[in-house]
């Protein structure tokens, strides 16, 4: 699949539609900078979205995949089957979502009985008060430190780069 292409190819239906890119990620529900990413093929829309733009245009996600126009309908069993990928995809993302979310509390909650214990004057008595205050202090800033690197991205980039690391020392 040649990204370049689809993103021209995204980019003429947009253009026949005589739409803007801020229209049309408005019509479809994300940010102008993002559809911009899709149509210079840097990056790909999701499949639930792929959905959306493919009826949108009124053309076939394969056609949308190959940049082109192809003249043939999508099947149903097709359609089904890209719809539950979909909601595979959407359903796992909520799944993390949620553990997130659960990080996130826990953070919080680590957080705040530093702040008690630090509000108490206990957090600076040697031993285990101490202990516990360092604990909590230092759990809650992994856990901002993950957020952070999640939500920006970063471990998904690590994650790809460790992969690729790990095929060359392989081939070697």
């Amino acid at each position: 699949m040649d990204l370049k292409k689809t993103g021209q190819f995204l980019k003429y239906l947009r253009k026949e539609k005589g739409i803007t890119q801020e229209q049309f990620a408005e019509i479809i529900g994300v940010s102008g900078r993002t559809v911009s990413r899709w149509e210079t093929g840097s990056n790909m829309p999701d499949l639930d979205i792929l959905i959306q733009i493919a009826d949108y245009y009124g053309v076939d996600i394969r056609e949308i995949l190959d940049g082109e126009r192809k003249g043939e309908t999508m099947n149903k069993e097709m359609e089904e089957t890209v719809l539950k990928v979909a909601d595979y995809s959407n359903t796992e993302r909520q799944r993390l979502a949620r553990r997130m979310c659960i990080l996130f509390c826990c953070g919080v909650a680590a957080f705040t009985v530093y702040m008690v214990m630090e509000y108490l004057g206990v957090a600076d008595n040697k031993g285990i008060q101490e202990d516990v205050a360092s604990a909590a202090l230092g759990f809650a800033y992994g856990i901002m430190l993950v957020g952070i690197l999640y939500t920006s991205g970063c471990l998904a980039r690590f994650k790809a780069f460790k992969k690729r690391l790990f095929k060359r020392t392989a081939v070697r």
